[in-house]
């Protein structure tokens, strides 16, 4: 069941993510789902290396929703120069 919540958390971080940035993103289901699980991963690192979270603790729901923003950024930023 990890696997399976951990995709269904990433789609609606991402979900939520995609909604909170300005602008149009044209993301598919798929790529939305791994924008919120690789925008968790992002914030867990940072949040332990800035000591909010302890070594494999997980990124709360906030956390998560701004590592996804700051991962659909910098995909933005990328998909500009392509």
């Amino acid at each position: 069941m990890g696997i399976i919540g951990m995709i269904i958390v990433g789609f609606i971080v991402g979900l939520i993510a995609r909604a909170l940035m300005p602008g149009e993103q044209k993301l598919g289901l798929i790529l939305t789902t791994l924008l919120g699980i690789v925008g968790s991963v992002v914030a867990g690192y940072l949040g332990a290396a800035l000591g909010i979270y302890q070594a494999g603790q997980g990124a709360g729901w906030i956390g998560s929703i701004v590592g996804a923003l700051i991962v659909l950024f910098i995909y933005g930023l990328i998909a500009k120069k392509a």
